[in-house]
């Protein structure tokens, strides 16, 4: 039986469509100003007025995105980190010695960058100076703490935590499996990675307590918190996975909330900034807009020829843009 969404609110005519040209495999806001990271070597500037902006940052391949608000930051298979502003200015971060592929980056607090090539992660400490750390295995995910230069770096059998500014060892969190992201919760006491099998795994951070999170379809590529760090909402199902945060246990014990079915898999979620609201991207191309507490839904794309790719809120959470592989992109306008 089908999933009727005849019947629900709709906002899609305040959506803008924005030509990109291209596969949008990340979307970060600066400001008002949504920046649409392409498949092949340019962002897209998009300001609220204004024709959008192709600014050229890599020679090949982008492959991992992060922003803080203030800058982009890119890693591409030309071995190149690059930072980008508002404006279009960039400058590159690093470049790797060997040419090797940048797989992930990450941004932290003053200004720190973090990348990683291979079995090795590096940390720009916005001092001017670059560390290096060589991990069991091919990096799988890099995350800054919320507070303080720590970072998770996440790898087979587990995640190290690494001070980039200490010469002490990483320590290490085990648990067998390939992990392939990394997230801290907004309050640092949880950090949950994304594993090759269609799980999650989490730790309690001061006692080190195991969490397991299954029962997905098929592997998680998405998660974020919302916006009181109460839930983290996850892809990998056919449906909306919300994991309670909300107590000194986290998720153990419990059973996720689910939300918006359907009879797709849910490829993208974004929590809103502010609200108990967040959006989630689905393979046939739709956008729902769902509220936590009692899943009520507002259509805010309607189905398309490819799967969402990405999505992100302006600060302000005005502001939704979305992108899908087939280059498909648009700005959803909610003031």
């Amino acid at each position: 039986m089908g999933v009727d969404r005849e019947s629900i609110p709709s906002v899609v005519e305040r959506v803008r469509p924005v030509s990109v040209g291209a596969p949008v495999v990340g979307i970060h806001f600066l400001k008002e100003t949504a920046v649409f990271v392409l498949g092949e070597e340019a962002l897209l500037l998009a300001a609220r007025d204004g024709e959008p902006e192709r600014v050229a940052v890599h020679g090949g391949a982008i492959l991992s995105s992060a922003s803080d608000g203030g800058r982009v930051v890119t890693g591409g298979d030309d071995g190149k980190v690059v930072s980008t502003d508002v404006k279009g200015n960039n400058e590159t971060v690093a470049t790797d010695a060997k040419r090797r592929w940048i797989d992930h980056v990450a941004v932290g607090p003053s200004n720190a960058v973090a990348w990683s090539a291979g079995k090795q992660a590096f940390a720009h400490t916005g001092k001017g100076v670059e560390k290096s750390i060589e991990v069991v295995s091919t990096v799988g995910g890099l995350a800054f703490a919320p507070k303080g230069l720590r970072l998770a770096i996440a790898h087979y059998n587990g995640a190290s935590f690494w001070f980039p500014n200490a010469k002490a060892e990483p320590d290490t969190l085990e648990w067998k499996g390939s992990h392939l992201g990394a997230r801290f919760s907004p309050d640092g006491r949880f950090l949950v990675t994304s594993m090759q099998e269609p799980m999650l795994h989490g730790w309690r951070l001061d006692d080190r307590k195991d969490m397991r999170m299954s029962g997905y379809a098929s592997r998680v590529r998405s998660l974020d918190w919302t916006a009181d760090g109460k839930w983290l909402a996850t892809s990998g199902s056919t449906q909306i996975v919300l994991w309670p945060f909300g107590g000194k246990d986290g998720p153990m014990g419990k059973q996720p909330q689910l939300r918006a079915p359907s009879e797709h898999q849910a490829e993208v979620v974004a929590c809103h900034p502010k609200q108990g609201v967040l959006a989630v991207g689905f393979a046939d191309g739709i956008v729902l807009i769902v509220r936590t507490d009692d899943g009520a839904e507002i259509l805010g794309k309607r189905p398309g020829d490819s799967p969402i790719t990405a999505l992100a809120w302006s600060a302000s959470g005005k502001l939704l843009a979305f992108g899908t592989e087939s280059g498909e992109a648009e700005i959803l306008d909610l003031a």
